[in-house]
């Protein structure tokens, strides 16, 4: 299909009635994506969820396809999920820690993350090290590099923060942890649908996204890759008659790949809704979808510096679609909410979620652009800003 954004606004209904700078949160989806959810949940009405299943069992597997190609690898090693969290909770809840045991992570972990992180450090006796960030702002390799050994037993690393937008050197982690044969697990729920995404060239074992964020999918879906090499010594923290199958009364066999980290029960109307996403962002081109957001988060920073009383927060040495920024005097919650009045869509980041990160003291309005957003909407939300209050 090609970038054509007049095209992709054509194909958002969204884009008629709303400036949506939030698909950090959740974008606007393409009217194929909908259509697509929808005609499943009408022929489920019409002959039956399992009946309906069945006549679409060949969508679902394509979207295990476009997964697939979405990341460059093979379609065994993807698991369709219900989520971003439980992906990643079923890769790193699978995983075997004990006393002495040390996992290296980032101050840009999320809270569902790093929740988790502390949990089983807390149950098992391991440790959890936050990594040194270098003089951009982001994960120092440096730092990495010296603390890598034979207790390290996970690198968990976010690839794009909730809170910011810097993007963390993803393929530079993956090259000192296959070289020091240290499983890499990275959350890419914010950088994929934004940025092109290879694992074999980022190099990480495992990795988790959502469908609802830069992909533009159906809320409710998520999916896990997990690399060949690593899938067969991993234990889901739970099996069901999917993950595996009851072969004697008291015997079972985990199912091969990716899947063993899957349920029975799932949204069969979403996941082929995800599909359509995923083909659809494919059709765009990553690349291309890549320079455009690029483009527009430069010019929506340039033009909110530009405002008086209004601070950027970003840092990193490479920056994404995700742009923070606060207005003295007032809220960031009333900020948004004073937005939205306005037709613009933009959501706050919390300094509660990013404990790790010392830079995160105050909430912050967050803004995420898109392929499909303008300049013109861009002017909107500057615009719309409440005006500083005077110290």
């Amino acid at each position: 299909m090609g970038l054509d954004v007049e095209r992709a606004r054509q194909d958002t209904p969204g884009c008629l009635t709303v400036a949506h700078l939030n698909n950090a949160g959740a974008s606007l989806q393409p009217s194929a994506v909908t259509n697509a959810v929808i005609a499943h949940l009408q022929l489920e009405s019409k002959m039956g969820g399992y009946e309906a299943a069945a006549r679409a069992a060949a969508n679902v597997e394509n979207t295990y396809a476009a997964v697939a190609r979405l990341l460059s690898c093979a379609t065994n090693e993807i698991a369709l999920v219900e989520n971003a969290t439980r992906a990643w909770d079923m890769a790193f809840y699978s995983m075997t820690f004990a006393p002495g045991d040390r996992i290296l992570t980032t101050s840009a972990e999320y809270a569902s993350n790093a929740i988790a992180l502390l949990h089983v450090a807390q149950r098992t006796g391991a440790r959890v090290e936050v990594l040194n960030d270098d003089e951009h702002g982001q994960l120092d390799i440096a730092d990495l590099a010296r603390r890598l050994d034979h207790s390290v037993k996970l690198v968990a690393v976010t690839h794009v923060p909730t809170h910011g937008g810097l993007v963390n050197p993803a393929a530079e982690v993956g090259k000192l942890t296959r070289a020091a044969g240290v499983p890499f697990l990275l959350d890419a729920c914010q950088s994929v649908g934004q940025l092109p995404i290879n694992v074999a060239e980022i190099g990480c074992d495992l990795l988790s996204a959502t469908g609802r964020k830069f992909l533009r999918g159906p809320r409710g879906t998520g999916f896990l890759y997990v690399a060949t090499s690593l899938a067969e010594k991993l234990q889901p923290p739970f099996l069901d008659l999917h993950s595996a199958t009851w072969t004697a009364p008291y015997c079972y066999t985990i199912a091969p790949g990716a899947r063993r980290f899957e349920t029975w029960e799932g949204n069969v109307a979403a996941k082929i809704g995800l599909g359509v996403a995923v083909d659809y962002a494919l059709g765009v081109g990553l690349e291309a979808i890549e320079r455009r957001v690029t483009e527009l988060s430069e010019l929506l920073r340039t033009r909110l510096s530009e405002q008086d009383g209004v601070t950027v927060k970003d840092h990193g040495e490479t920056l994404c679609g995700i742009v923070t920024f606060s207005v003295d005097g007032i809220s960031s919650a009333d900020v948004a909410t004073q937005l939205r009045a306005a037709g613009v869509n933009t959501s706050v980041t919390t300094a509660a979620n990013s404990r790790f990160d010392p830079r995160a003291t105050q909430d912050l309005v967050r803004a995420s652009v898109h392929y499909y957003n303008t300049a013109e909407e861009i002017d909107q939300l500057c615009i719309a800003l409440p005006v500083a209050a005077q110290t």
